[in-house]
């Protein structure tokens, strides 16, 4: 056969292959984590330790033997199922390109949005996909429009810088002031409830209060429920920020107690990157505005409240395999796995000569995330200095974070793919840099 005839003979043999995938956008794909064991029965305390299954769950995830990866807070990395159904979904959309998004693409989106609404505990009309948490929770803090001048709005230096920034915009765009606070060093569940309900009372002007649920910075869990409900006991509404939260703690959205909330889905479920949603409880629609006076939905309609414009088909379209595989493994052994890993570390590190752990062990007050700090280095010259230590003499990559009141601080991350193993060199690492051991 000629070199052309054979080109040619390729090229039909990929169409061909294009073309099979393409057949339907959201056929089922194989099961996200086809090829994970049974898993082990018992609490999920007990599964959390059970090697042989979180040996064939690290199975799932190709990854860099260059370093120990403990950055899984930036995004969180695609389970390679989930990774090739983004590829397959890319090919199916780059072949049929605005055939697809002009004849089955918003059918598909909105099948999507109820597996989200559904997986969440939503109804479907109370959730808008986005690209993030960040651009749902500006829609909301943004959109709220009950605020009037002269009143206040409220926020921590645990919450996001994003989320500060849109609260502190507030004070030109609805006239009212912005009052920020630091959350109490080192924290405890009585400790954050104390300092919450001692702003509100200073600040008896507040209508509007920001909530992060999982801390970027510490990893504190808020203990939102009983915060939001202190805030609603004075009229106060409360947005939270849940980008860390779902996937990493096991909950439902009703069990948060509040109304407005701004998730990620490429952080703790693994979707691509570039896809998150808002939640806006039903009977509070009209409270947030339309975004820059949306018309191509109904203003009953959530969706009016984000207009983004094209977005990446494919993203959306893996938001099922991401999501399917999170329930697969289940959001109570995640929790228990990741608690287990920071426990892990935590444990031997405590101990550790001048060492600072800034996030408490009570059980609800952690998830998967944990800082610390050194005594007395509290610069970002200081902290960046440790994470250059860690990743370049020892192969462990962490990440400076700023913002927390008493100082910088360094944020450790393990993931479903983090092992023991991994978690022993980067506790060595610290016993050397801490001058707990000799190097």
């Amino acid at each position: 056969m000629h070199l052309t005839e054979t080109m040619s003979s390729d090229r039909r043999s990929i169409l061909k292959g294009l073309a099979a995938a393409a057949v339907t956008s959201l056929a089922a794909p194989a099961m996200a984590g086809e090829g994970l064991p049974a898993q082990p029965t018992g609490a999920a305390a007990t599964i959390a330790t059970d090697n042989t299954y979180w040996a064939a769950v690290r199975g799932l995830y190709a990854v860099t033997p260059d370093v120990v990866n403990l950055e899984n807070g930036f995004w969180g990395i695609m389970a390679e199922p989930v990774r090739r159904e983004f590829i397959r979904q890319t090919d199916m959309v780059n072949y049929q390109n605005t055939y697809y998004a002009r004849q089955r693409a918003g059918a598909d989106f909105e099948a999507v949005r109820t597996k989200v609404a559904q997986a969440v505990g939503a109804a479907p009309e109370e959730i808008a996909l986005t690209r993030g948490a960040t651009e749902a929770l500006q829609l909301l803090i943004g959109g709220y429009n009950k605020l009037k001048p002269g009143d206040s709005v409220l926020y921590a230096d645990l919450d996001y810088d994003s989320m500060q920034y849109a609260m502190n915009a507030l004070k030109a765009r609805r006239g009212v002031d912005v009052v920020r606070f630091d959350v109490p060093e080192p924290a405890t569940r009585r400790a954050v409830l104390d300092a919450y309900a001692r702003a509100l009372d200073a600040n008896p002007r507040t209508r509007l209060l920001l909530l992060t649920h999982v801390s970027h910075r510490t990893g504190l869990v808020m203990p939102v429920a009983e915060i939001a409900r202190m805030a609603r006991a004075k009229g106060i509404d409360t947005i939270v920020d849940a980008a860390h939260s779902w996937g990493q703690i096991d909950f439902r959205v009703g069990e948060l107690d509040v109304d407005f909330v701004g998730f990620n889905l490429h952080k703790w479920i693994g979707a691509p990157l570039g896809v998150g949603f808002l939640y806006i409880r039903k009977d509070r629609l009209a409270d947030i505005d339309r975004d820059m006076g949306d018309e191509d939905f109904a203003e009953t309609d959530i969706r009016s409240r984000v207009h983004t414009g094209t977005v990446n088909f494919a993203t959306v379209l893996t938001v099922p395999a991401a999501v399917a595989l999170h329930q697969q493994i289940g959001a109570a052994a995640k929790q228990a796995r990741l608690r287990y890993l920071r426990d892990y570390w935590v444990s031997r590190a405590r101990g550790f000569k001048d060492i600072e752990i800034l996030t408490p062990d009570e059980v609800d007050s952690y998830g998967a995330i944990t800082s610390f700090r050194l005594a007395g280095k509290t610069s970002k010259a200081d902290n960046d200095a440790i994470v250059v230590k860690l990743r370049d003499s020892h192969k462990v990559m962490t990440v400076r974070r700023a913002g927390v009141a008493k100082g910088q601080c360094i944020r450790v991350t393990p993931a479903l793919f983090t092992d023991e193993a991994d978690l022993d060199r980067f506790v060595e690492a610290l016993a050397v840099i801490t001058g707990t051991k000799t190097g």
